[in-house]
């Protein structure tokens, strides 16, 4: 490809203006420009460092800047050096401060929208462009003369068919959020003019309000030549480099207008037309204020198609003239037109005529829109200077100030306010700018509700596109400032009331007032917002505070707006509050429950899971979200909780339904339901505050974890006291009842009998599911049957005492009643009897067993209460105390009652089993062991030899065999019970 300039190789682009958007909007803002006598390239602009917007507005206010100018410009700022040799072409350099950039991008280039194709940058194929056939044959693309390429020029790239798209393209690499909500509820206006249009006219409105004050002044063209360095100046300023824009240098109201051009990217052409145009306007009319002109039919009757280098840009800015007439007096008139209604086909038909004649040759063209124009003039005039709204006939030209042309004026003003490179900022001027807009009033029929409103909205949704927290709250600010409708003037009250619109929309076709179209839209938005807050606000609650303030203020503005009686704003707060908890509840509850079921835990019953999810969610939401919501709801936090409470335990019933005995998914899940529960319940009565917590408690639908795994455990004690029983009477066979060791002198039946009962009750203690002391007292119960069984089994085994003690002998001590049976029976005792009436089934047991079984039962005795209060110490630590402080009233009573008697029955038995053994020992070792010695020797010798001594010395030997067994506590209640039986022999004696 031949060297071509940059003027040229840029006009090549023009034939279709997507490639040079493509460009511009992919980050390679000048691509190939080759420039004589060398070749420079310019590629991979670093977006980090310059923002695309930026770079348009750059290059639309550069006049007639040349690019291959602005390169050289760009050396001289860089201080590169420029290259002259023809071999350097495959060089670039990056528009930024390499001090500041680092190495050069890496990173893949933004990505492209489907919609948007992107050209390949060697040898590209052009489509041809309608645009050729409006160029002037001095513009043709195959002229050897290099033009400079004007503002005008560029315009042309902005199709009208296409604008929208860029629009959306701007927007898109902007703003990551979505702005849909927030679109005003306003119809579309019936000319169709667009955002720039409304912008640029609302920037003609502001130098005719300047120019009233008299700071309108036409800046010199050469002024244009000094700024031939600003693109490639402004391209390489980043945030941090401090660098003052020129327009910075002015002060007073000259330098606020120069911002303001700037801010609202109106190129300097256009600046110098329109106030030259205005000025024009004004002079001969003496004693007329600017602000008070026609300003687009001035224009047009004072600006003409020779200020302008191409016929396109002009009849575009000529359309837009015309459609701003058509709709500020005849589609959004300020004032009804009553009589002159007649005159708006007339009116019509003028502003066709004005538009065709560009379809004339020059000669007729320009006759028809002189007579046109005039025309126009006499039926305008007459409707802008209708009074309205108090004001006196011709003092203020009510063509802008319809309703909602103003506002969409006014909003482009307000959008100024805003950091170029900055878009979340404020810009340094804001005061001085929002002071320059009131001056405006006037012109668009703008009032302090109108602009806090409008102001309002703009902030808002500023927001909502950089999420700055500082644009947030300057939001809030401006909705404070709104006033109510007793704060209203009379008049203000009227306007605001005749400001609505019809709109279309789901619900059908509504009147929507003023208030209705700008607030709507940002109560949507915070709805919507709120309205799923653990989603929206998961990472901090300071913004989600901020937007409850816009959502509680905007609505109240609304409930006032549409005459809805209220009771009071608390009440319509907490409802608003209400619907919040309600709606973002049951979406992070669908959200947790979409997660539980996509999960693959194994381990663990989904049901569980979810229990453990929602719990930390109410965790998150006590935390975070409720100390923000319970300002407006102080019982926000029982509304959260208990709608949890209410969702799962819609999930949980069906489970609990089915559950009839104790099996691993009835573990995993009844502890995670029932700790839920709990937590729940311990939220709302701390939420409480004093109040009766029992009026929340008894709108909860309980879980009946405890009642259904009471059930369940209660089958499974059954089952394990049955298996306790039968292992007793099984040891209880096996036992020899021989002594452990020496020191351990109980039989090992004991030991068998507590280690299974320790076991069952390390397993009821070790099921994790809820109980109440209803199962804890029917293990008691079982295991003091099971002890119970044990001491009778023992005793049962043992002979009658009686069966031991032998007849009466013949001559013993007088008893009176031996007496009388002597003398009325006559018969004589045998002291051999004894023995042959003892039954041949008793089993007589020797001293060292019957000492073993009593060591026995005094082990199980004392091991009893060992145990009793290791249950109770398990029992503590297995509830929670939240349980036992909630069901304190009940449950003390019964603890304190099952503690008195717990053991009781078995402690009886063994008792009575002890004595029982100790009195049987007694007499056993009397009447059966020392038989011989005291019955034959003590009693059937003579008296002379029936001596104590000779008994002494066996009875000895029973008490050294006795006292070397039992156990020491045993020891003198079983030698009490030898010494009660040997008297009771001398006394039957």
């Amino acid at each position: 490809m031949e060297e071509e300039s940059a003027v040229e190789l840029l006009q090549r682009y023009r034939r279709d203006r997507r490639i040079l958007l493509d460009f511009i909007l992919s980050g390679s803002l000048i691509k190939k420009v080759v420039m004589p006598p060398g070749a420079v390239t310019l590629d991979d602009v670093d977006l980090d460092q310059v923002s695309i917007d930026y770079v348009l507005s750059c290059i639309k206010k550069g006049g007639t800047l040349e690019l291959s100018e602005a390169i050289r410009d760009y050396h001289d700022h860089t201080g590169l050096p420029q290259m002259n040799s023809g071999d350097s072409a495959g060089e670039f350099f990056l528009v930024t401060n390499p001090e500041f950039s680092g190495s050069p991008p890496r990173r893949a280039p933004p990505p492209i929208p489907d919609s948007i194709s992107m050209p390949t940058p060697s040898a590209p194929v052009f489509a041809p462009s309608p645009v050729v056939s409006t160029v002037s044959r001095s513009e043709s693309f195959d002229s050897t003369q290099v033009q400079e390429l004007t503002v005008d020029d560029i315009e042309d790239f902005e199709d009208d068919d296409d604008l929208e798209e860029v629009n959306s393209l701007k927007i898109s690499r902007r703003n990551p959020n979505d702005v849909g909500d927030l679109m005003l509820k306003l119809p579309s206006f019936a000319t169709g003019i667009t955002d720039d249009d409304l912008r640029e006219t609302a920037y003609e409105i502001l130098l005719a309000c300047a120019g009233a004050s008299g700071g309108l002044i036409v800046p010199s063209r050469e002024k244009k030549k000094d700024k031939r360095s600003k693109l490639m100046k402004k391209l390489g300023r980043s945030k941090n480099e401090n660098i003052v824009a020129q327009s910075q240098n002015a002060s007073g109201l000259v330098g606020l207008l120069e911002t303001m051009r700037v801010q609202m990217e109106i190129s300097e052409a256009m600046d110098i037309r329109t106030r030259q145009g205005l000025l024009n306007a004004l002079s001969g009319k003496v004693g007329k204020r600017m602000d008070t002109l026609l300003i687009p039919l001035e224009l047009l009757c004072c600006i003409s198609r020779t200020e302008f280098s191409d016929k396109k840009a002009y009849i575009r800015w000529q359309k837009r003239q015309l459609n701003m007439l058509a709709e500020g007096l005849v589609n959004h008139p300020a004032v009804g037109f009553g009589e002159s209604g007649r005159k708006t086909s007339e009116f019509r038909i003028l502003l066709a005529k004005v538009e065709e004649s560009e379809a004339f040759p020059p000669s007729t063209g320009e006759v028809q829109r002189t007579e046109s124009l005039k025309s126009l003039r006499d039926i305008a005039l007459p409707l802008a200077e209708r009074p309205a709204r108090g004001d006196l006939t011709g003092e203020v030209c009510h063509w802008a100030d319809g309703y909602h042309l103003n506002v969409g004026l006014y909003e482009k003003l307000l959008v100024s306010v805003f950091d170029v490179l900055d878009e979340g900022k404020l810009t340094e001027e804001v005061e001085e700018i929002l002071e320059l807009l009131k001056s405006t009033w006037r012109v668009l029929g703008i009032t302090e509700t109108i602009h806090y409103t409008c102001y309002a909205w703009i902030l808002f949704r500023q927001y909502v596109i950089t999420s700055e927290q500082g644009i947030l709250r300057h939001a809030i600010d401006q909705l404070k400032k709104i006033p109510l409708k007793e704060q209203r003037g009379p008049q203000e009250r009227l306007h605001l009331k005749s400001l609505h619109v019809r709109v279309d929309g789901e619900e059908g076709s509504r009147d929507v007032s003023f208030l209705q179209s700008f607030l709507s839209p940002i109560q949507k938005w915070a709805d919507k917002q709120l309205g799923d807050y653990h989603l929206n606000f998961a990472e901090g609650s300071m913004v989600m505070e901020d937007i409850v303030t816009v959502a509680m203020i905007v609505r109240r503005l609304l409930l006032e707006e549409s005459d809805i009686p209220v009771q009071s704003s608390t009440v319509s707060d907490r409802d608003q509050i209400e619907l919040y908890i309600s709606s973002s509840v049951k979406n992070s509850f669908a959200r947790i429950l979409q997660a539980v079921d996509k999960s693959d835990t194994m381990d663990e019953h989904p049901l569980a899971l979810l229990a453990e999810e929602v719990k930390k969610l109410l965790k998150k939401d006590s935390t975070m979200f409720m100390p923000i919501l319970c300002r407006r709801h102080p019982h926000a936090t029982i509304v959260s909780a208990s709608l949890l409470h209410k969702f799962y335990g819609n999930k949980l019933k069906p489970f609990v339904d089915s559950a009839e005995h104790l099996t691993e998914d009835v573990v995993s899940v009844f502890p995670a339901a029932d700790n839920l529960e709990q937590y729940i319940l311990d939220l709302i009565k701390s939420a409480c505050e004093g109040e009766n917590v029992e009026i929340h408690f008894r709108k909860l639908n309980p879980y009946q974890i405890e009642s259904v795994s009471g059930t369940v455990v209660m089958r499974w004690i059954n089952s394990q006291l049955g298996r306790i029983v039968g292992w007793v009477e099984r040891t209880l066979q096996q036992e020899r009842w021989d002594p452990i060791s020496p020191q351990q002198r109980h039989g090992s039946s004991i030991v068998e009998v507590y280690r299974i009962v320790e076991e069952t009750v390390d397993q009821f203690f070790g099921i994790k599911v809820p109980m109440r002391l209803t199962e804890l007292n029917a293990l008691f119960r079982g295991i003091d049957n099971a002890f119970q069984v044990y001491a009778n089994h023992i005793v049962d085994n043992l002979a009658s005492k009686d069966d031991l003690i032998p007849p009466l002998p013949v001559l013993t001590r007088y008893r009176r009643e031996a007496g009388i049976k002597a003398f009325v029976k006559k018969e004589l005792f045998d002291s051999r009897l004894p023995d042959q009436r003892r039954s041949i089934n008793i089993n007589v047991l020797t001293t060292p067993t019957l000492c073993v079984q009593l060591n026995t039962l005094y082990y199980a005795i004392n091991q009893l209460n060992k145990l009793e209060d290791s249950i109770w110490e398990h029992w503590t630590r297995k509830m929670p105390i939240e349980k036992i402080y909630i069901r304190k009233s009940m449950d003390d009573k019964s603890k304190c009652s099952t503690q008195k008697g717990t053991f009781d029955g078995s402690r009886k038995d063994i008792n009575a089993a002890i004595d029982r053994i100790r009195e049987f020992t007694g007499t056993k070792i009397i009447f059966w062991d020392l038989r011989e010695p005291f019955i034959e020797n003590l009693y059937k010798p003579s008296v002379s030899q029936s001596r104590l001594e000779a008994v002494i010395e066996p009875l000895d030997v029973e008490l050294n065999q006795l006292c070397d067994i039992i156990v020491e506590p045993l020891r003198d209640r079983v030698v009490t019970s030898l010494l009660q039986a040997s008297l009771a022999y001398s006394g039957f004696c």
